[in-house]
């Protein structure tokens, strides 16, 4: 992997991360354009690195969140930081059940198939649209609700539908007020994203070479500045309720990749 493709990379990882449009269905498409339809062990830990960065990102962003959030876990009450840390947990039970019980199945989805990232983007687009014309709440998410969003992001394991997209629509689609939805689809992901990276490195899956750290951090670095950035701006976006325009963007790209498929049979 070249200098450029790995800053290309990151910054579609860092961007998608965040901004409804499914970073793993962009990083399909891309690694067939620029001819990396396999998975060797060097796009594995590529792939681990930029969602390390865009993690980190998140933790920056929300720094006083996340600040609050373990202060009130060390004062061990009942508070809502307490509550809000159960919910995380609660959120992240379909997602660890599926990746224990059926991470091959969903891996079989990531070999090239442009076809399905191309329906899955089209879905990702009316999810999107029908959460933009959702009435504006003040609502909390409940108990209830962070397991039922927790379903869409276990979903979102499927290149094409994006996971941002995905929790955020099915939060405001629930009542949940567009702000509180945002915040806690962009910090529900991140003890997954370590956790799975733990699990890839205890796994022994990942395989570090010295002749990789040059590429790696260059994927890095441009994937958490992107990650900053998208993250800003996807906030203020749900804020708005301007999600129509990604839905559009989904439409078109879903609609390009399944006519790349259809011209190549």
């Amino acid at each position: 992997m070249s200098y450029f493709e790995a800053i290309i990379l990151g910054i579609i990882q860092g961007l998608t991360e965040f901004l409804p449009v499914s970073s793993s269905g962009h990083l399909e498409l891309m690694k067939v354009l620029l001819g990396d339809t396999s998975l060797p062990e060097e796009s594995l830990t590529f792939t681990v690195v930029l969602h390390f960065a865009t993690a980190l990102s998140t933790i920056v962003i929300f720094k006083n969140e996340v600040f609050q959030i373990l202060k009130g876990l060390f004062q061990f009450k009942w508070n809502n930081e307490l509550k809000f840390s159960l919910k995380i947990c609660i959120s992240m039970i379909p997602a660890v059940f599926a990746g224990l019980y059926f991470e091959d199945q969903f891996e079989a989805f990531f070999s090239g198939q442009i076809l399905l990232v191309g329906f899955m983007l089209i879905i990702t687009s009316l999810l999107l649209l029908f959460a933009d014309k959702a009435a504006n709440t003040t609502k909390n998410v409940s108990f209830f609700n962070a397991f039922v969003i927790g379903i869409s992001q276990a979903l979102a394991i499927l290149p094409g539908i994006s996971r941002s997209g995905a929790t955020i629509s099915s939060s405001v689609l629930l009542g949940i007020d567009r702000t509180k939805a945002a915040r806690f689809s962009f910090l529900m992901v991140v003890p997954l994203i370590f956790g799975k990276i733990s699990k890839d490195v205890l796994s022994g899956s990942i395989n570090f070479h010295s002749s990789q750290i040059g590429v790696l951090s260059v994927g890095f670095l441009a994937s958490f500045i992107a990650g900053l950035f998208a993250c800003k701006w996807m906030i203020a976006i749900v804020k708005k309720s301007k999600l129509s325009y990604f839905a559009l963007y989904c439409f078109i790209i879903g609609i390009i990749a399944i006519a790349i498929t259809l011209t190549k049979q």
